[in-house]
């Protein structure tokens, strides 16, 4: 009977070897979720598909997370155990790749869960095609009082609404907003070759991973099938808090210029064009905000490298956030702070909040002479 197995003469008989997929597995202070993450691995019905390989990369935790996957690959022969100093997820990345021998490769993080069934359909899928890589749906899963919540983003179902085989980044340019790692399977040769790379010490580091992978696949596969469980944890700061370092504001500008250089590369102008009114703006808002938090860090520099940022990113570059599709009132927030309106922004944010989106901007629109667009 024929397997789902690449074929090789051994000794002048044909037989099949199997295909290996690798599973990289950063890991830094996550004893209380490793375990179940590297079960919900290790579970994974994929017999008649592939074998796997787990490669986790301890980078340097000091909770007891080693001493946990340690126990698990004494059990497991499937998982491999390197252990380094802290030096961030990129490089454990980087040192997991390295380590791994299969022909695919993927990535999960460590405080995620995967579906029953992430890979079989991919793996499947990219046997087919013929594609250097393929890309499934994600959710965002949250505990609120106990109960679990399930979040798709808009532009995630947007994405994967149908399933596409064999496409291009210019046969689906809003692909690149879909800026996470750990939906995807490549075939590791597409990454090596390529060698895409994850920029270091930073939050951001999927960003530009992938819009390297989407400009240099000769094609990809889009599935609607949600193969990821991310996972929001309960014991992370607020998001609010988080932008408003501005660290978080430095590397968000840093990836989102990198991105774009990226994609000037590729001298399209209907790619540049997408991810400049619907890709970058995507997560502006937050930052809008932060920069009228009285907790804010550094006000005035954070003022003054937002402000900066919107300039390069929209108006410098001859489209205006106005221009973006993001809604109105982040569009609004944008001209604000492109116009030098602290006090402004802060005003519209606070009525915002307390008469609901659609009230609050009218009430400021009705009293400014708006541009076109807002």
């Amino acid at each position: 009977m024929r397997t789902q197995l690449e074929l090789m003469r051994v000794g002048g008989i044909r037989r099949r070897k199997p295909r290996l997929l690798s599973v990289v597995v950063p890991v830094y202070n996550v004893a209380d979720y490793v375990a179940d993450s590297l079960d919900s691995i290790l579970h994974q019905p994929l017999r008649e598909v592939c074998a796997i390989e787990v490669i986790v990369v301890d980078d340097g935790s000091t909770d007891g997370s080693a001493e946990i996957v340690k126990g698990i690959a004494a059990k497991d022969s499937r998982v491999t155990l390197i252990s380094q100093p802290n030096s961030g997820v990129s490089i454990a990345r980087h040192t997991g790749i390295e380590a791994t021998t299969g022909d695919l490769l993927t990535f999960v993080d460590p405080d995620d869960i995967l579906p029953r069934d992430a890979w079989s359909t991919m793996v499947k899928t990219l046997r087919r095609t013929g594609s250097d890589f393929v890309v499934g749906s994600a959710e965002r899963v949250t505990l609120v009082n106990g109960e679990e919540r399930r979040y798709v983003t808009p532009l995630m179902r947007r994405n994967h609404t149908r399933t596409r085989l064999r496409c291009r980044i210019e046969d689906a340019p809003l692909m690149l907003a879909d800026v996470f790692v750990w939906n995807k399977v490549f075939r590791r040769s597409f990454w090596t070759d390529n060698e895409i790379t994850f920029p270091e010490r930073t939050r951001y580091q999927d960003q530009v991973a992938l819009t390297q992978a989407f400009l240099a696949a000769r094609s990809f596969d889009i599935l609607s099938e949600v193969v990821y469980d991310w996972r929001v944890r309960s014991d992370l700061s607020s998001a609010t808090q988080k932008r408003a370092q501005i660290a978080n504001l430095l590397e968000r500008i840093t990836t989102k210029r990198q991105t774009v250089e990226l994609v000037a590369g590729s001298g399209s102008a209907q790619l540049m064009r997408t991810l400049r009114t619907e890709i970058l703006p995507i997560d502006m808002w937050e930052h809008f905000r932060a920069a009228v938090n009285p907790t804010t860090e550094d006000p005035d520099r954070y003022w003054s490298l937002l402000r900066g940022a919107v300039l390069e990113f929209w108006y410098d570059a001859g489209v205006p956030f106005e221009e973006t599709t993001v809604p109105r009132g982040q569009r609004l927030m944008a001209w604000l702070v492109s116009q030098d309106r602290r006090d402004d922004l802060a005003a519209l944010i606070e009525t915002i909040d307390e008469r609901g989106p659609a009230r609050g901007i009218e009430a400021f629109a009705a009293a400014e002479d708006l541009p076109v667009g807002l």
